[in-house]
């Protein structure tokens, strides 16, 4: 679904570089070592050797067969992302821009981060290559329900900035970082890790989670022989849900984003330019970003990247809304039903999928991409169940 404008950086109408000009050449120097790097060899095989021996994938696609029994109809599987070094896919997209921020002489990571899953997997990758000073911006109110990570972050020797404009939370987080690297772009390597930002972050991002994809859809036609009916993955600013979808998109598969009610910005937005790029974007009645929130700190955002933004429009992908009760419930379900505690943000698919199977039959197949692990909300969860 990609035109060939995509190459330039957009999908349809959406993505672009709304930047100032000193910023925009940045980008465009970051666009042109992505495009000398990606399929370089060299940087394939150390980006391979990390993938294996670091992060430990692949990782499995799971027959969730007691959850399948218990809700009937279709068979479910999950992508284990849970699996990986740090508890979520966030690692990928992190090991592939340091790998390529190490070969552009970067000295200093700067991040932002919702959840604190994509905070410490930057802080980790910052680690592994050494001699990389990391800063990560966090909202202050994500600081707070997620200070676990932000402990995390700080013992693998990140330095993490509450942010505590705004709402305080991840698009204030994003706002602090692109401040950041307008100011200090000489030295400094912006490792965004969400499918969101000016050209070229979506198509690094989209690039770096594809192999999410690339391995399901070899695993499921190892064990089923066939592809699967749909692929379903949260969608926040997109990150998991596109690498998710990425090696479906030309197959006659059905892809299923799946939002919080709560910030419902593929459901219920319009275009509008945010963050230095065009995409759906919930408003308020000013035209300025709606405020939102869901008990998913990393789906917290107005925005979405531009390739989902363009999946809706041209009706490639569906994205359906669950609440937050709702993923509470599914957190809890597989929990039981599975022995796996999956993430808030992930819980979101893991509930719609549990709907949609039952609307199917057994020669059905879903695909959820189970983004991270649970271990980062299991106390905001004990809190909003013994309230």
């Amino acid at each position: 679904m990609e035109n060939s404008a995509a190459e330039k950086g957009f999908y349809g109408e959406f993505g672009g570089s709304f930047v100032p000009e000193d910023l925009k050449s940045v980008l465009g120097i970051l666009d042109e070592n992505f495009e000398k790097y990606k399929d370089d060899p060299e940087f394939k095989e150390e980006f391979n050797y990390y993938m294996k021996e670091y992060i430990g994938r692949e990782n499995p696609l799971t027959f969730a067969e007691n959850l399948t029994k218990q809700v009937g109809g279709a068979k479910i599987y999950l992508k284990r992302e849970d699996l990986n070094h740090t508890g979520a896919h966030k690692i990928n997209n992190a090991i592939g821009q340091i790998l390529l921020a190490k070969r552009m002489g970067a000295t200093r990571i700067i991040a932002e981060t919702g959840a604190g899953q994509h905070g410490v997997a930057t802080a980790t990758a910052c680690a592994i290559v050494g001699g990389m000073k990391c800063i990560i911006y966090m909202g202050k109110h994500d600081t707070e329900r997620q200070a676990l990570n932000v402990f995390r972050m700080q013992l693998l020797g990140a330095e993490v900035v509450a942010v505590d404009k705004g709402q305080a939370r991840l698009k204030d987080a994003v706002d602090a970082a692109l401040s950041d690297l307008v100011e200090n772009y000489e030295n400094t390597f912006y490792l965004l890790g969400s499918a969101v930002g000016p050209h070229p972050f979506p198509s690094m991002v989209k690039h770096f989670q594809s192999i999410i994809s690339e391995e399901s859809k070899r695993q499921i036609l190892e064990k089923e022989g066939k592809l699967p009916t749909a692929i379903v993955a949260c969608a926040g600013g997109g990150s998991n849900a596109i690498g998710a979808f990425a090696h479906y998109i030309e197959e006659d598969v059905r892809l299923i984003g799946v939002e919080p009610e709560e910030a419902a910005t593929l459901t219920k937005g319009v275009p509008a330019v945010i963050h230095g790029f065009k995409c759906l974007t919930l408003l308020d009645e000013k035209g300025e970003p709606q405020p939102t929130f869901s008990i998913a700190a990393g789906l917290d955002y107005p925005g979405v990247g531009p390739e989902h933004s363009h999946l809706k429009t041209t009706n490639r992908a569906e994205y359906v809304t669950v609440s937050g009760q709702e993923a509470l419930e599914a957190f809890q379900t597989l929990s039981k039903v599975e022995g796996i505690i999956p993430a808030l943000e992930s819980s979101h698919a893991v509930a719609h999928a549990i709907k949609l199977a039952s609307q199917l039959d057994k020669n059905d197949i879903i695909i959820v991409n189970l983004s991270g692990r649970g271990d980062k909300d299991v106390e905001q969860v004990y809190k909003m169940i013994n309230k």
